[in-house]
């Protein structure tokens, strides 16, 4: 008799909330109040195991209710040694691409890596037919989000984004201001960060293989980005600042903001995108130039067409480098805006008042409505959720069990159907502020910066319409053998 197949074994896991249906035997009563029949635990693996995929892979554990069968990591001296304590059982590899070829048994992986490796991790997961809990945001550029959202569908696999303040429920205090046409018509959306808190806007450091950490294995590390020789200051946070890696403040903190509106007021793709940054000098005359990085601030204006819920089109601005929006007046002066010390947030602005709230991941998210007759309504002062971050991997975990297409799968705050167009948007922003570094040289020595301009966007296409150049940054090139 043949041994069945791992494929086998996930759709039976698939099929397992239908066929329960059919059990004459309380489950109970085999196994006690909560309990989980083995056949009936996920085998899930971490791929990035430290810093935040720390937290992933123990929430989608459900406090051990799910099987942590492998974790994965360059660098398993660092922070992925907490996740190894965590799971001691669980096998280790420094390979995505090797776990997840001998480890057939898998049926779901959380992606915590760097920016730069999301899609080449999340797709070759997708192929075999695993779903997929992906950091924030979705992937490094345009083209790899679409390319991911669109291969979730076609392979059927259940998906999540790692925004979890995406199921904070206090957020449906905002929708329900919006939905009740208190506010008006909404004109305007102005989002802002502290970020960038790690060191970002001038050159990269000299490559330095000698200051290499003995334990990294840099050449996975690098995955798709060209290869350079081990340079310092990248791995394991800073890598944020650069573009071969990372996607700057937007990238970090844009999924959290943005998503807001873009879900409140059901918004589609951006019209257009323009930009301005922050100069540095050290010199009379002569700005730093380092396209190669992100700058230290940036100011970003996006236009959408008019939805239902806005009933007017709406132009979104985004601010970074602790650059925020004048206080409005309708807001008390001693009010802060957004969340604590006005550092990171949201303004609805409709022609009856505002609404001011805070990033949608903290504590409290508190929102703010202030209307023009004076009147003013909070949202609660402290939150008390039993699940940590919102039970945002939970869900994801149980829509995987009950399979795709599933209501589980369709009560999901951040799969792919939603976060892949939202996170193109925030990616949208990137794509604007990196055709601003743009320059040719002119006759005379100086430097025409010919991609200052607003870009025409065409959203279903990917495509820049008035600005051939700035189309190089929808996509990227890939390092031989990591081509998506």
């Amino acid at each position: 008799m043949k041994k069945p197949t791992s494929k086998t074994r996930r759709d039976f896991i698939k099929q397992s909330a239908t066929a329960a249906s059919f059990f004459i035997v309380p489950r109970y009563v085999l196994g006690g109040p909560g309990y989980t029949a083995p056949s009936d635990r996920l085998n899930i693996a971490a791929i990035g195991a430290g810093g935040k995929g720390i937290s992933d892979i123990r929430h989608a554990s459900v406090n051990g209710r799910e099987n942590v069968v492998a974790l994965c990591d360059v660098d398993f001296s660092g922070s992925a040694a907490r996740s190894v304590e965590a799971f001691p059982a669980a096998k280790r590899y420094a390979d995505f691409r090797i776990m997840l070829d001998e480890e057939k048994d898998i049926d779901a992986v959380t992606v915590s890596t760097p920016d730069h490796t999301h899609a080449v991790t999340a797709a070759y997961a997708m192929e075999r037919g695993i779903h997929v809990y992906v950091q924030k945001p979705l992937a490094h550029n345009i083209r790899e989000t679409r390319l991911l959202t669109e291969m979730a569908r076609e392979k059927k696999v259940v998906t999540q984004m790692g925004n979890q303040g995406a199921s904070n429920p206090n957020l449906d205090i905002v929708k329900a201001w919006v939905d009740s046409g208190i506010l008006g018509k909404i004109h305007k959306v102005q989002i802002w960060t502290n970020r960038p808190v790690w060191p970002q806007g001038f050159g990269m450091a000299e490559a330095d293989a000698m200051q290499k950490p003995t334990d990294l294995i840099w050449d996975l590390w690098l995955g798709p980005a060209e290869f350079r020789p081990y340079t310092p200051n990248l791995h394991p946070f800073n890598w944020r600042g650069w573009w071969d890696y990372g996607t700057g403040a937007l990238g970090d903190m844009g999924c959290h903001l943005i998503d807001i509106p873009y879900r409140t007021l059901n918004l589609g793709y951006p019209l257009d995108a323009e930009c301005s940054v922050g100069a540095i000098y050290t010199r009379m005359w002569n700005p730093e130039y380092h396209a190669e990085g992100c700058p230290a601030s940036s100011f970003v204006t996006l236009h959408f067409e008019a939805t239902e819920k806005s009933q007017s089109p709406i132009e979104m601005t985004w601010s970074d480098g602790g650059i925020r929006p004048s206080h409005p007046q309708v807001i008390p002066a001693d009010h802060d805006i957004g969340g604590p010390g006005s550092a990171n947030g949201v303004l609805f602005m409709g022609e009856n008042g505002v609404i001011s709230t805070n990033v949608n991941d903290s504590s409290p998210l508190m929102p703010k409505l202030y209307l023009n007759d004076g009147s003013i309504e909070f949202g609660p002062e402290t939150e008390d959720f039993e699940e940590p971050e919102y039970g945002h991997h939970r869900a994801w975990i149980d829509a995987c069990k009950a399979g795709f297409g599933s209501k589980e799968h369709r009560s999901l705050t951040s799969s792919f159907d939603y976060a892949g167009p939202m996170t193109e948007t925030v990616l949208m922003g990137n794509l604007a502020i990196r055709s601003y570094m743009l320059r040719q040289q002119k006759e005379d020595g100086g430097w025409n910066y010919h991609a200052r301009k607003k870009l025409l966007w065409d959203g279903f296409d990917m495509r820049i319409t008035n600005i051939e150049a700035a189309n190089q940054f929808v996509g990227r090139s890939y390092r031989e053998g990591w081509e998506l």
